[in-house]
């Protein structure tokens, strides 16, 4: 057993009981299956449900939670009824987590549990209101108190053989929304559509941006994946024009992580 992992399962001991903010990442299902190694059925993972959760991660949510064992329940979020978060600012992820542990305390004060999110280092260099939100409702963030890194959880993730290790990320849907124009149903679930057709046609690592009040699709790729996506440009666009987007656009930059916070730092240009 790794160090790293010895870290962890240490600071898990500490609690008497923990809800585990559960997406079906690899940073959250790390946490979920060790906190169910350490504290048993004293630990639950916890998937919050709304429209900004892609039906695929639900499914692999809940698949993963059964093939380790992990209590895990879901509960339903509104923050589409917010209309600070509708009206998606730089704090929409604060509104976001606000709804997700507003829906959470319930359930931790009944179970007398404190509320643990699967944050890494890594995100602390990073635009993350929901951080503050999550800190201010007391929740804990025990994969930074071991100090662990996004490689490290990976590589854990892999000693373990969770089937996450390698899982690309995956934001909210509503963080493909770009900052200013208001998030809806329709928007995420053109989004959703957009991206289960670009998974099927092949891509692996990719982000479906939406601009314009979600006429236009701005396609993210990873570089490794980039030169073949070029070739295969029209079957895009098609896949992206059928999820309901007016005009396409595929980004040479490639992939990043957060790149819609790029958008908070923007200033007028001067004439």
């Amino acid at each position: 057993m790794s160090v790293l992992l010895d870290r962890l399962k240490e600071r898990l001991a500490q609690e008497d009981k923990l809800i585990v903010a559960f997406s079906g990442g690899a940073d959250s299902a790390l946490l979920a299956t060790v906190a169910h190694q350490v504290l048993g059925d004293r630990a639950v993972a916890v998937t919050a449900v709304s429209a900004s959760l892609p039906t695929s991660e639900r499914r692999a949510a809940k698949k993963f939670a059964r093939e380790q064992g992990i209590t895990h329940v879901e509960v339903c979020t509104d923050e589409l009824d917010n209309e600070q978060y509708v009206a998606n600012d730089g704090n929409r992820c604060f509104h976001c987590k606000s709804a997700l542990f507003d829906a959470l305390v319930p359930l931790a004060n009944l179970m007398g549990a404190r509320m643990a999110l699967g944050t890494n280092l890594d995100d602390l260099g990073d635009h993350r209101p929901g951080q503050a939100a999550a800190a201010q409702r007391g929740s804990v963030f025990p994969m930074v108190d071991a100090s662990l890194t996004k490689a490290d959880v990976r590589a854990i993730s892999s000693e373990l053989g969770l089937s996450t290790a390698t899982k690309p990320a995956a934001a909210c849907l509503s963080s493909r929304v770009a900052y200013g124009d208001e998030v809806s149903e329709e928007v995420l679930s053109r989004i959703e559509i957009a991206e289960d057709a670009c998974r099927t046609a092949g891509l692996r690592e990719f982000r479906v941006r939406a601009h314009a009040n979600g006429t236009l699709a701005r396609l993210e790729i990873a570089e490794n994946e980039l030169e073949a996506a070029f070739a295969r440009r029209k079957e895009l666009r098609d896949a992206l024009r059928g999820a309901g987007f007016l005009f396409t656009s595929l980004d040479m930059a490639g992939l990043r992580s957060g790149s819609m916070n790029t958008m908070l730092n923007l200033r007028p240009v001067s004439r």
